[in-house]
């Protein structure tokens, strides 16, 4: 049998198994919260593999891989600020959001919290955040099926357009069925897949060089500064210290990530989050050493058989075809599939609650029926699907480029408005307007001006413009409401339950 047929049977394995933890998830689907939050009902171990498997997606594969493949340890810094932001997330946002949420007027999306937290009578919080998701991960989803139509071309030789819609259709299926369990269950799933290929990689790849002195000696030979953190010259200058904190400025972004800290809202309290917090940064810590050792890894296998890899991003899946058995090897390739799948599908999600709670709710005004909810949930993630689709049929690198500019997008106009409205009682409205929309802005315009102190991450400035603004526009605004007042003392009872 031939290597691409046990790929291409390892695939279909995995697909099948997709659809039918869908399946399974629909029966216990009763009503918009659990369609949209899974009835707030999620273990500490499914949170966190969840949020991780939907935060990662193919960047742990194929884009960090890569990078340190090429340019060697000074690329880590990046997930040294993930890791970090994670953790802090985890820590700091995770069990008052989980409180909160609840105490607040049940809130099952980010927009309808913020707006009952901050007593939003015109909705204007809930119309505008529920814009930006809209807008913001529809292109997010587009760039996600460009990935999948890749995958199958550079894997399988299969069309573009047929790998995409086939990774389309099978991940709008199951969120169509299942809803936001469905979504979970799967990401449990595909973060194990993933996790596992990364350990069983290196692992091989070290022993297959003649062990880690070998690998060593082998990296060195090919380039010494691959494994200083501060690049080939190993000598912290001032653009070193610069690309360092712009890279480690990545990790604000988690705080106003919604795909990602709406698993915090679905947890079964806020007690469960330290569980989930250990569970969560232990996958991510052994993920993301797991793809810098691949990478390493990689430079020593092909030094040391075949000179250099064509395709950097491809060590991957270069070391899975060369290491191990084709079937072995079409799991691996799976894993890289379920890192692109449970980021769409999250990102699908949030985007549904957010036009069918906070846009449709927020103009019409009107309760859902149980019934209605879910209906309109799954029309929504419909039509998000095939306008993602749509943007997705003409392959534009442009897309893809966005995921960096998006996810600056919302740590910096989501992330201080978040983290205020949990822990600041004179937090307003109004203040959370401005600074939602002045740290969007300086987002758009920094990312687009090049050169000295522009070359800095765009997500640092917009951070540190919404929260000045946030501020001064709350103290300026601020009005005494006993409701909040309440509500605040509840949620900080709840957390020392």
């Amino acid at each position: 049998m031939e290597a691409t047929t046990f790929q291409a049977i390892a695939m279909i394995i995995y697909l099948v198994a997709m659809i039918m933890i869908g399946l399974l998830a629909y029966n216990r689907t009763n009503d918009l919260d659990d369609y949209m939050l899974g009835g707030r009902q999620l273990g500490p171990a499914v949170a966190a593999l969840s949020a991780g498997a939907s935060d990662m997606s193919g960047w742990l594969l194929l884009g960090l891989p890569g990078a340190i493949y090429l340019n060697g340890l000074i690329e880590a810094w990046i997930a040294v600020g993930l890791t970090i932001g994670a953790w802090l997330n985890w820590k700091v946002v995770a069990p008052r959001l989980r409180a909160y949420s609840q105490v607040s007027g049940n809130s099952i999306t980010i927009p309808s919290f913020l707006g009952s937290r901050l007593k939003d009578e015109t909705n204007i919080i809930r119309i505008i955040a529920g814009i930006i998701i809209m807008v913001f991960f529809t292109f997010y989803v587009s760039s996600g099926m460009v990935s999948g139509g890749v995958f199958f071309e550079s894997s399988f030789g299969m069309n573009y357009h047929l790998g995409m819609v086939l990774v389309a259709a099978i991940t709008v299926m199951y969120t169509l069925i299942g809803g936001f369990l469905a979504v979970s269950w799967t990401d449990v799933v595909q973060g194990l897949m993933m996790l596992i290929a990364l350990v069983m990689v290196p692992v091989v790849g070290i022993m297959h060089v003649g062990g880690p002195v070998q690998l060593y000696h082998e990296i060195n030979a090919v380039q010494p500064g691959l494994l200083s953190l501060l690049g080939s010259k190993g000598v912290l200058t001032g653009a070193t210290l610069f690309g360092i904190i712009s890279a480690m400025a990545w990790g604000l972004g988690y705080f106003g990530q919604p795909h990602i800290i709406v698993r915090f809202m679905a947890l079964k309290s806020p007690a469960e989050a330290e569980a989930a917090r250990r569970i969560g940064i232990g996958w991510m810590l052994l993920s993301i050493i797991g793809a810098g050792m691949t990478a390493l890894v990689g430079v020593a296998v092909y030094h040391h058989d075949k000179g250099q890899l064509p395709n950097h991003e491809a060590v991957f899946i270069s070391l899975g075809q060369m290491l191990f058995h084709p079937l072995i090897a079409g799991l691996m390739l799976a894993a890289i599939l379920a890192a692109i799948m449970s980021t769409i599908s999250s990102q699908l999600l949030v985007t549904s609650s957010a036009i069918v709670e906070d846009i449709y709710r927020a103009f019409t005004k009107e309760e859902i029926s149980s019934n209605d909810g879910i209906l309109y949930g799954r029309i929504a993630v419909g039509i998000v699907s095939v306008l993602a689709a749509a943007l997705a049929w003409v392959r534009n690198d442009t897309i893809l480029g966005l995921v960096a500019f998006a996810w600056a997008g919302f740590g910096a106009s989501f992330g201080p408005t978040v983290l205020l409205a949990l822990y600041w009682r004179k937090f307003t409205a109004w203040g959370a307007v401005a600074g939602m929309v002045s740290g969007a802005v300086t987002v758009g315009v920094w990312g687009n001006l090049k050169g000295g102190i522009f070359e800095m991450y765009e997500i640092l400035p917009g951070f540190i413009v919404n929260v000045l603004v946030a501020v001064i526009v709350s103290y300026a605004t601020a009005k005494k409401n006993p409701e909040i007042e309440a509500e605040f003392a509840e949620a900080e009872r709840l957390l020392t339950q």
